[in-house]
C-alpha cells in the first residue's frame, strides 16, 4: 500500500483556513505566503506580515502550523521563516481578496 505524500497544494489549501484577524481574508489570497515546500512529513513555508510592525506574527505563525495540522495529516514538522524582502503590499492580493475586502462588489 502507497501512503500519499502532503503536495504543495494540499498545503496552499490547508491555509485558506489562516485568517488574518485585522484584514478578515486568509493569508493565501492576502499574499502573505510567498513560498510552500513539502517533503515527506515535513512542510515549510516562507511567508510575511503586511507590516513589520504587525503585533501578530508569533500568533500567526501558530495558526499557520495549527491549519497544516488539521488539514494535512501527514505533516508532522511545520517550519515557517518570516520574510520581509520583498515587504507585502496591497498588490499581492489576489483578485478574491479585493472583492472581500471591496465587500464583494467586483
Amino acid at each position: 500500500m502507497m501512503v500519499q505524500m502532503a503536495t504543495d497544494s494540499d498545503i496552499r489549501e490547508a491555509l485558506r483556513h489562516v485568517v488574518d484577524p485585522e484584514i478578515g481574508v486568509n493569508i493565501v489570497d492576502l499574499g502573505l505566503v510567498y513560498r510552500i515546500e513539502a517533503e515527506g512529513a515535513r512542510a515549510r513555508i516562507a511567508m510575511t506580515m503586511t507590516s513589520p510592525a504587525c503585533p501578530l506574527v508569533e500568533y500567526l505563525k501558530d495558526l499557520v502550523t495549527s491549519a497544516i495540522r488539521a488539514h494535512v495529516p501527514d505533516v508532522v514538522d511545520v517550519d515557517i521563516d518570516i520574510e520581509w524582502d520583498p515587504p507585502w503590499d496591497a498588490d499581492m492580493m489576489s483578485d478574491e481578496a479585493r472583492r472581500q475586502l471591496d465587500g464583494g462588489k467586483r
